[in-house]
């Protein structure tokens, strides 16, 4: 059989297309498989280097010392409730506003829109935002990981953009059977928007889920309100403090055994296992609700 040039063209692009494919997964995959090596090795053998992608001297130490650490299910029930209850109250309200300024016959559209993209550039300072969460009563509470980042301008912007694309005509024919904003926001417009509320949605878990600034500053006193990854911090700087290892390896068999890249790569392991875990549901809808809703006009 003879081939053409065209067809030895197409032959070597796939060819070296699934080379760069098969490169890109490994570059891509290689980190997160090495951290896994080391957090399932025994720390002191992992200091001699040369761990790959199989852990060399199996153990589950590390795991127990991060698992044993206190206050880490107290941590990891108010990162689970502070990442669904603000992924649901923070999605809701920046539909809404994207939902209004998006609306050709509200009238303020371009001074909000404005004024929200001055807010992503200019900020009060650590120490005023402090100030006013503490006379707000934020300061020693759940509410203050939910109330202060209900609106995102970022977001809001994003879907504002997003339902711009929407065509105008279905809105009109539902105001000519008598729909109002609320039903054609419910009803016809969310429907459409999932690719993007579920883009939105991931970004602002994945900021809930990883956040510990937020815990150190305002809820540093208040044990029934730490987070997972404020304990996990606090461990891992206690594990690189030899004056404070004795406390944060009190439960382990063996303190020898863990060392403070060991108690890293674990931590890591547990902390973005449940993102790990919650993207393949969304990723379907991430590249079109991204790119569609990116996009300024």
């Amino acid at each position: 059989m003879f081939y053409g040039p065209e067809d030895v063209r197409i032959y070597l692009f796939v060819i070296l297309n699934t080379a760069f494919m098969i490169a890109f997964v490994i570059v891509t995959l290689y980190p997160v498989l090495n951290t896994l090596a080391v957090s399932f090795n025994d720390g002191t053998d992992a200091l001699r280097g040369g761990i790959h992608i199989l852990p060399r001297k199996f153990t589950l130490q590390n795991y127990k010392t991060v698992l044993k650490k206190d206050n880490l299910m107290v941590g990891a029930w108010v990162s689970v409730a502070r990442t669904v209850i603000g992924t649901v109250t923070s999605l809701l309200a920046n539909a809404i506003l994207a939902y209004i300024v998006s609306r050709k016959r509200f009238l303020f559209k371009s001074q909000l829109s404005l004024f929200w993209v001055i807010t992503m550039y200019v900020n009060g300072g650590l120490i005023p935002v402090f100030l006013l969460y503490q006379n707000l009563g934020l300061t020693n509470s759940f509410w203050v990981y939910i109330i202060p980042g209900m609106v995102s301008a970022f977001n809001m912007l994003v879907m504002r953009t997003y339902m711009q694309g929407i065509p105008d005509s279905l809105e009109e024919s539902a105001q000519l059977d008598g729909a109002g904003y609320a039903t054609i926001f419910v009803k016809i417009i969310s429907p459409l928007c999932k690719p993007v509320y579920a883009t939105v949605a991931l970004f602002i878990a994945v900021g809930q889920w990883n956040s510990w600034f937020d815990a150190m500053l305002y809820n540093r006193m208040s044990t029934q309100y730490t987070t997972l990854q404020y304990e996990l911090m606090k461990l891992l700087s206690s594990v690189s403090n030899q004056g404070a290892s004795a406390e944060s390896m009190k439960n382990a068999a063996s303190a020898a055994a863990v060392t403070p890249t060991s108690v890293r790569a674990a931590a890591t392991i547990i902390t973005m296992l449940p993102i790990v875990c919650l993207y393949p549901f969304l990723q379907r809808y991430f590249v079109a609700g991204l790119t569609i809703g990116g996009v300024k006009e």
